[in-house]
């Protein structure tokens, strides 16, 4: 089964850790148990694979005796019984042999099944053991000497309502085992980025940019690894974007992009290489029938546009006089410029850069910026907004130009999907059927610009809604309005609203007139769901 780990996209980078893998399983209910189970994957082991049963280690469930589980002592004899030498088997509790959906059996809700664990390691022999994580070396060390290639689940418990454990109906084995880390131990290779589904990359990245890997090892297995899950999430016709499937793979493409850069990698000239490699390694199983030319391209546009950021971000960075971790706060929330680059590049640019007191200043930032968001999305203050500063109110009123803007530029088919307005931006999401493009952006930016060059006042009415849909003054259509509504004005005047370039159902508050608002500008925009899209503006 092919299997992506998302949470250990910030582990790649060690010998061992993977985001893409292929999880090898089979399954018993009601039938086998542990004997045909231990015996069937020993043989799979030693006899088809032929790995040395010298480097075979296996571990054992020693028991709980606060929850008055006993131990796995059959498990243990069958192993014995296989030939394993007692010191290649080793004991160990329930944080290490115990599996269950909430892990060990102190967290176990009423009802949960569960059972003890049997799992077997190979050692890596030339491996020296690394003394900071003990004096002594065990298959459950994390020095890299020892690595799992499967375990062997046997579920044979219930919790009771009264904490005590029973015996299931039934007793099922669940295994599970890494093809990755299998094929490590058929090739004797404590680096999985050495061995044949991974080694190919390591060297076209090595070719280009003319580095050894033994000195850049973090940043290839970063690119490699990515890049492989990537094109794996664009078979499955999955795009980069900002949520899902969609968010995980873009996360990969940049972060590839991130050390590309490190090694002086050119994104565009290496991508291709290298997602000819994943093809080459998987084709005949898994992209026997595949668009490669549309693969390669999903993961390239990504690539490529992420470059752009990095481009805008660098001249912005050049341009300012005070950085700080707000200012780089704000660069990343405008433009998706990383923290990390920013901080990379003033190193290189000779600066004396405090980076714990600037990620401090960042976090803050972001705390305070997601505080404002979701007061503004409930609605904490007076007409949905953060506050009622100045700059607050500036945007709100934007919001409403924006509004009529996008029906100037679009058309009458769009529509409002929501807005979060805080002091240091605005944003606007709506509807459209098709795709803008970015001149009609850049049109509707011009146009609010225009009217707000123009001193147009600001003024409201309180009317009959009927009167209001009558002067076809734009309203939230998932909002419920009463009788009498209240309605702002931007231009004409009280006398004659149907002179105002913008009315629109509103609470307030706003400016008084559309000059004290000052320049505008759509910093970004984007698609964020079918035919939705999302503008954002300072």
């Amino acid at each position: 089964q092919r299997c992506l780990r998302a949470q250990d996209i910030e582990e790649v980078g060690d010998n061992r850790h993977d985001t893409f893998f292929e999880m090898m399983g089979n399954w018993s209910l009601g039938d086998y148990f542990k004997k045909e189970q231990i015996d069937w994957f020993w043989e799979f082991l030693t006899k088809e694979l032929l790995i040395p049963k010298e480097k075979l280690y296996v571990t054992v469930f020693s028991g709980d005796k606060t929850n008055n589980l006993p131990a796995d002592d059959e498990s243990y004899e069958i192993w014995k019984k296989l030939g394993i030498e007692e010191n290649h088997i080793f004991k160990y509790g329930p944080e290490k042999n115990w599996w269950s959906r909430a892990g060990v059996p102190n967290n176990m809700p009423a009802g949960e099944p569960g059972g003890s664990t049997s799992e077997i390691f190979y050692e890596f022999i030339e491996t020296p053991h690394d003394k900071k994580f003990g004096d002594t070396c065990h298959p459950n060390c994390e020095c890299g000497r020892f690595i799992e290639i499967g375990n062997c689940v046997f579920m044979r418990y219930k919790k009771e309502r009264d904490g005590t454990f029973s015996l299931l109906p039934s007793q099922n084995v669940d295994f599970g085992g890494g093809l990755e880390r299998l094929i490590m131990a058929l090739e004797n290779q404590p680096d999985l980025f050495q061995t044949q589904i991974f080694a190919p990359l390591i060297k076209t990245l090595s070719l280009e940019c003319g580095k050894k890997y033994e000195e850049n090892k973090f940043a290839m297995r970063i690119i490699a690894d990515h890049i492989k899950t990537a094109v794996f999430l664009a078979r499955e016709d999955i795009e980069p974007s900002n949520k899902e499937q969609g968010y995980i793979m873009r996360r990969l493409i940049r972060r590839s992009v991130v050390k590309m850069r490190d090694l002086n990698i050119i994104p565009s000239k290496i991508i291709p290489k290298l997602c000819q490699d994943v093809f080459d390694i998987y084709k005949i199983i898994y992209f026997k029938d595949k668009d490669f030319t549309k693969i390669i391209s999903s993961v390239l546009k990504e690539a490529n546009s992420f470059l752009k950021i990095i481009d805008k971000g660098i001249k912005i960075l050049q341009t300012q006089e005070k950085i700080d971790g707000k200012s780089l706060f704000d660069l990343k929330q405008s433009y998706g410029f990383p923290f990390e680059i920013a901080v990379e590049l003033l190193k290189k640019w000779g600066g004396n850069v405090d980076e714990i007191k600037l990620k401090l200043n960042y976090d803050s930032a972001l705390l305070l910026h997601q505080n404002l968001s979701r007061s503004a999305s409930v609605g904490k203050f007076k007409g949905g907004l953060a506050d009622n500063s100045v700059k607050t109110l500036k945007y709100h009123t934007t919001t409403h130009l924006l509004h009529q803007a996008l029906f100037d530029v679009l058309g009458n088919e769009v529509r409002q999907e929501g807005s979060n307005i805080t002091g240091e931006r605005l944003r606007f999401d709506f509807y459209l059927s098709r795709k803008p493009t970015e001149e009609e952006i850049k049109k509707v930016e011009s146009i609010i610009n225009d009217k707000i060059t123009k001193a147009l006042p600001i003024t409201s009415i309180i009317i009959p809604k009927e009167e209001a849909l009558k002067l076809n003054a734009k309203s939230f259509f998932r909002e419920k309005y009463p009788d009498m509504v209240k309605i702002y004005l931007i231009g004409g005047s009280t006398s004659s609203p149907q002179d105002a370039y913008s009315k629109e159902f509103c609470g307030g508050p706003h400016v008084s007139n559309t000059k004290e608002i000052g320049e505008i500008k759509i910093f970004r925009w984007k698609k964020i769901g079918s035919n939705q899209y999302r503008i954002y503006a300072k």
